[in-house]
């Protein structure tokens, strides 16, 4: 694993620090080892959320490293299976990922946060995409994901211009979950992980999968599709084990045990 990232374990939950000098700038090398991170944490049974954060208190990540870029990396290098930063292209992860960011999210810093499921951010925090000032376009999911959160005119003006966003500016949008101070952002984010581990591992992989392909479908387009048996995890869910033993802990008063099965 690379020195540019430190990762830990605490249970079923992992937290991925990106932690790299000159603002957490993102070359191809260390886009690999965080996409090396993320598909290990898909493919562990016992993991069940990431949160990913930057290290530092001013800098979530300031996107790709422009220093990499004059020494010659070129926009659409290779960046690893994950796409830019690990995520981005990561489209079949059935666990949620928690973006705490820290500090400024700028270009694929934003890219990065937006691939996640959930955003909590320091007071600090603000979010920009300013690659048409550099020449290039956010095609890590920046100008894909982020219409899909905002009206035309805002996206237009912070995709075309760079404008950035204040943090509670992005949580008016409903862009982030949570606005807390810098010193309790983690706490926040450890939150919201152990209260998505409370939640059924089956239920929340059932729950993506049906975000992720029926997006683009009326409800009752959505309905007919999640009920013609080609989804993966929700027939599971419908008899699995734990679909007995929620409502089994609920009649005996406490707190339900798991088995994602």
């Amino acid at each position: 694993m690379s020195d540019s990232l430190h990762l830990t374990r605490n249970g079923p939950i992992l937290e991925i620090t990106l932690d790299r000098p000159k603002a957490n700038a993102i070359d191809a090398k260390t886009s690999f080892a965080m996409g090396e991170a993320f598909l290990n944490f898909r493919d562990d049974p016992e993991l069940r959320v990431a949160i990913i954060t930057g290290g530092g208190e001013k800098f979530f990540s300031a996107g790709w490293d422009l220093k990499a870029a004059a020494e010659g990396e070129a926009p659409d290098a290779d960046f690893g299976p994950g796409g830019f930063a690990g995520l981005t292209e990561i489209f079949d992860l059935d666990k949620p990922v928690i973006a705490a960011v820290n500090g400024y999210a700028f270009g694929g810093g934003f890219e990065l946060a937006l691939a996640a499921d959930f955003i909590v951010c320091a007071e600090n925090a603000s979010f920009a995409l300013p690659e048409a000032k550099l020449g290039i376009v956010p095609d890590s999911g920046g100008v894909l994901r982020l219409p899909k959160l905002l009206p035309p005119a805002i996206v237009n003006e912070m995709v075309m211009t760079g404008r950035r966003m204040s943090a509670e500016e992005a949580l008016r949008w409903g862009i982030v979950n949570r606005v807390v101070s810098q010193g309790e952002l983690m706490d926040s984010a450890r939150e919201l992980a152990q209260q998505l581990v409370n939640s059924a591992p089956l239920a929340i992989a059932a729950l993506k999968e049906i975000y992720r392909t029926t997006s683009e479908m009326t409800v009752e387009e959505g309905y007919r599709y999640i009920r013609s048996g080609v989804l993966k995890h929700y027939p599971s869910v419908l008899h699995s084990e734990d679909a007995l033993e929620g409502p089994q802990a609920f009649a005996e008063k406490r707190d339900p045990v798991w088995k994602g099965r």
